[in-house]
């Protein structure tokens, strides 16, 4: 099948089934605010924090020592305990661990000698503590921070386009791409850190550009039909995305192993991204397609 009789049948579905596609999104939503009103019940938030937001210990032992091992030998011992391994970038060779436990840090040091049996020193690890109140006060502002960019986000578009449905819809798969990508990361069980508030952040820039490129066109352009313009928008913001997307996830696989702060924040805006496709050609396409047909009849 040639790439014009691809789009010509593509663009038939569309056209019969698009109201019916947005039940695909609304379908989602239903499942994330159950799991999500479940998650909250049972966590008293709407995702898993680890030392960064909820204080704690972080120490790096700058040893060659069985990660596996180690974290075998402290559960139970120490609260809530994560260990990550350091490599070198170049040799891929074990140079440090980092153990991240919200115990603190006397009680910390105690259980690591105790299985290292020798003294930690400033030789050979470091200790970092952070208080809860100082965590919690910290995520609190992070959490504002990120509200703020979001009503900002929404009153620029609203500002751009001045007609309610369109601005809406836009700015609910903006909400969509977000919301969708807590109830993934809570899904897989992942902590966020300070960097996972970050990338959300940096997702709501991500998320509305597509957005933005299919209403603007579809609005203001003339001399095309409303198909044509919807698959031109599709061709350029979905090369767009994909490459965002492979940039993000090769770029995880090449520092994770190195860096986990890169790594959250590369994972969260893979998924993300791959949310906002969903969202822009499937939710708000079906929407301001609606839109312009509708009122197109008056």
């Amino acid at each position: 099948m040639d790439k014009e009789n691809f789009r010509k049948k593509l663009t038939a579905f569309h056209d019969k089934n698009y109201k019916l596609l947005l039940l695909i999104p609304v379908i989602f939503l239903i499942f994330g605010f159950i799991y999500m009103g479940i998650f909250y019940s049972q966590n008293h938030d709407f995702i898993n924090k680890d030392i960064s937001l909820t204080g704690g210990t972080s120490v790096t032992i700058n040893e060659k020592i069985n990660a596996a091992d180690l974290e075998n030998a402290l559960s139970g011992k120490l609260e809530n305990v994560k260990i990550r391994e350091i490599s070198d970038l170049v040799t891929h060779e074990q140079i440090a661990v980092i153990i991240d436990t919200k115990s603190d840090g006397q009680e910390t040091r105690t259980v690591l000698e105790e299985y290292l049996h020798y003294p930690l020193t400033e030789e050979n690890s470091s200790f970092e503590f952070t208080g809860s109140t100082l965590s919690n006060s910290f995520y609190q502002q992070l959490l504002i921070a990120l509200l703020i960019a979001f009503v900002l986000m929404a009153v620029v578009v609203s500002i751009q386009f001045r007609n309610f449905i369109p601005s809406m819809a836009v700015i609910f798969s903006a909400f969509a791409d977000i919301f969708f990508t807590l109830v993934t990361i809570n899904l897989l069980g992942l902590q966020i850190s300070t960097a996972g508030i970050v990338a959300l952040l940096m997702l709501i820039g991500y998320s509305v550009d597509t957005d933005i490129l299919l209403t603007n066109r579809v609005l203001r352009r003339e001399g095309k039909s409303l198909n044509q313009k919807i698959w031109d928008s599709f061709k350029t913001g979905i090369t767009m995305t994909l490459i965002a997307i492979g940039s993000a996830l090769i770029a995880m696989f090449i520092v994770g192993p190195f860096s986990s702060v890169l790594k959250q924040i590369f994972l969260i805006l893979a998924i993300g991204l791959c949310f906002d496709i969903l969202n822009t050609w499937l939710t708000n396409t079906s929407i301001i397609k609606w839109y312009v047909l509708h009122k197109q009849k008056k």
